[in-house]
């Protein structure tokens, strides 16, 4: 069974370890439940297969999520719900992206998955805190690399006072309320 489909860009933000690609991946098994077309465009996915050879300079971090956001508005337009769970570290290629969507008349919802920097690199899903910490990787977002947290996003996930259910839950409630899901 299959429902009409409106397409949309669910953009989670956060640093690593903060559980996006975690609460993306559950949200989209409730999608796909309910009979919408979904796809979750994986930070490390993209790194490997659209975006290989770039760095983590500022430059190639911008170059990065405009990549992702010209998918995921492309998917979008054609009914699918694009969960982008890349932590996207600067507001302004955030915000372009947002533009983008705008311009297409295409929905796109900003999530900040807002998990503390302790909490993620006691977590530290990849091994990236204890690498950093070891000096054997710098650039770090959120420990020697910036991160700017989104000011005013459509919805403030607090990762750690919840569980992944409850989280997913949450994103889902919005995307029904903004007539999404």
């Amino acid at each position: 069974m299959s429902v009409t489909e409106t397409g949309a860009t669910i953009w989670l933000t956060g640093l690593p370890s903060a559980g996006k690609t975690t609460i993306a991946y559950e949200l989209a098994g409730r999608l796909r439940t309910e009979g919408h077309k979904v796809e979750v465009l994986d930070g490390d996915e993209i790194r490997e297969f659209l975006s290989a050879g770039l760095g983590f300079s500022r430059e190639d971090r911008h170059t990065n999520v405009a990549r992702i956001g010209f998918v995921a508005e492309l998917l979008a337009a054609n009914g699918v719900k694009v969960l982008v769970p890349v932590i996207a570290p600067f507001a302004d290629s955030r915000e372009a992206v947002r533009k983008r969507h705008a311009a297409e008349s295409t929905g796109y919802l900003e999530v900040h998955v807002a998990t503390p920097l302790e909490v993620c690199s006691v977590r530290d899903v990849k091994g990236l805190y204890a690498k950093q910490a070891a000096g054997e990787i710098s650039g770090l977002t959120g420990v020697d690399d910036p991160y700017e947290a989104p000011e005013s996003p459509d919805l403030r996930i607090e990762s750690h006072q919840q569980t992944v259910q409850e989280s997913a839950a949450a994103l889902h409630a919005l995307l029904t309320e903004r007539g999404l899901a």
